[in-house]
């Protein structure tokens, strides 16, 4: 099914330097947050120029298109347009992280998770 945000998850995907480029994807409340192989292959300016976008942050390792509020839809719309359900880890903290994860990516164990 088609979502009102395929055209701007063709560019983005495009604008990333491609799907062979992505080697992960999550999101958080407003960032679209790649793991790109080779970030040169981006074209930044044009996403910056994108509407739909309101800036791109590359920091931490992690090339980050921002979005806004509709995130989640953008985020839903790249991974199905691009067909990168395998890359994709899902919602992320504000530091990156993918909720649920502990420092250096290892899951907490269960009863860490209550505290």
């Amino acid at each position: 099914m088609a979502s009102k945000y395929d055209g701007l998850a063709r560019i983005i995907l495009q604008n990333v330097g491609g799907k062979s480029n992505i080697t992960g994807i999550r999101h958080c409340v407003t960032r679209l947050r790649f793991n790109l192989k080779d970030e040169s292959k981006a074209n930044t300016d044009v996403l910056k120029e994108t509407d739909g976008i309101v800036t791109v942050i590359q920091a931490g390792g992690q090339y980050q298109v921002v979005i806004g509020n509709q995130v989640s839809d953008v985020y839903d719309a790249v991974i199905s347009v691009g067909h990168l359900e395998q890359l994709a880890e899902g919602l992320a903290d504000e530091s990156g992280n993918a909720l649920g994860e502990g420092a250096g990516g290892a899951k907490p164990n269960l009863l860490n998770r209550f505290y």
